[in-house]
């Protein structure tokens, strides 16, 4: 197999997933397309669904480094991005990397540490980089974050705000997995795949360069303006997408349509790929989120 065909690789990731998350091959598309667009995911779901089996994995299928956060209130940031220790023996300073200099990286429970924890982290997330006592330090090329929050339980937790939700790409449910999917569960002797490495890092940023290079036509362009705009002047959306979030949106259809095959873009792609985008970015004034979304996305006519 040539490892610089995206088609290549995103089979061999989406048979890899498949065989770790039973039951969840549409969740598994966003994951992979999240992947390739070079975004960020935020996990909004209960404990024991998978999600450090899925980050895992994914870190497996390439050989990539993989390393866990356990967030807390007494995390520090430099727990996060790690510090510099001055070596009695050499009298010089030495730096002790933190579990951020990884390939991938699950940062679990993310709203159980403090603002000041979570901002190191978004650093890193938004610009590849640490800044330790004035030096910045480059991460991996390849960086992807994976980080959870329990929906449910929020005594103690420090809601991620609207800046900070904005440096993900997507954010998703994995939710609890069909009656067949539980029996083979029960019925399969581990949790991960055993297969080893099948990919290489070079493979991923090859195909995340074929996503960058993926078309968009200035007429699709235009109707995902418009639908940013309408966000911004919809009675239930209190904030809309900023230009940043337009530009994940458009990056993230991008991947979607190197999943389906395609060099380009299309409206279809634009709206397959909305509630996941848009979930961790629109505030709304109603409940009723997905409705909202939807009712977005009919407000404004789709291009021939």
């Amino acid at each position: 197999m040539n490892e610089t065909n995206s088609a290549a690789v995103i089979e061999t990731l989406r048979g890899r997933l498949n065989q770790v998350l039973l039951g969840k091959a549409d969740r598994i598309e966003l994951v992979v397309a999240c992947l390739l667009a070079g975004g960020h995911l935020l996990l909004d779901d209960l404990p024991g669904l998978g999600k450090t089996t899925l980050a895992k994995a994914i870190a497996d299928c390439f050989g990539a480094k993989f390393a866990r956060i356990q967030c807390t209130p007494d995390l520090l940031p430099t727990d996060v991005t790690g510090f510099n220790l001055f070596n009695q023996k050499t009298r010089e300073f030495e730096f002790h990397p933190g579990p951020v200099f990884a390939d991938i990286l699950l940062a679990d429970e993310i709203n159980r540490t403090t603002p000041r924890t979570q901002s190191a982290l978004f650093e890193a997330m938004a610009e590849r980089q640490v800044t330790i006592d004035g030096e910045a330090r480059h991460l991996s090329p390849s960086f992807f974050v994976i980080a959870t929050q329990n929906p449910i339980d929020s005594h103690g937790a420090y809601p991620l705000p609207e800046a900070q939700l904005d440096r993900f790409a997507m954010k998703l449910e994995i939710g609890y997995p069909d009656g067949e999917a539980q029996l083979a569960i029960l019925n399969r002797e581990h949790t991960t795949s055993s297969e080893g490495q099948t990919l290489s890092e070079d493979a991923l940023i090859a195909s995340q360069r074929e996503v960058d290079s993926c078309r968009v036509s200035e007429e699709v362009q235009r109707y995902l303006i418009a639908l940013c705009e309408a966000s911004r002047t919809n009675e239930n959306i209190s904030l809309g997408i900023s230009p940043r979030g337009m530009l994940i949106w458009q990056q993230v259809a991008k991947a979607w349509a190197i999943l389906k095959g395609r060099d380009f873009v299309t409206p279809d792609d634009i709206q397959d790929v909305a509630s996941p985008v848009l979930s961790v970015r629109l505030v709304t004034r109603v409940r009723d989120e997905a409705n909202v979304i939807n009712d977005l996305l009919s407000s404004i006519s789709v291009p021939a």
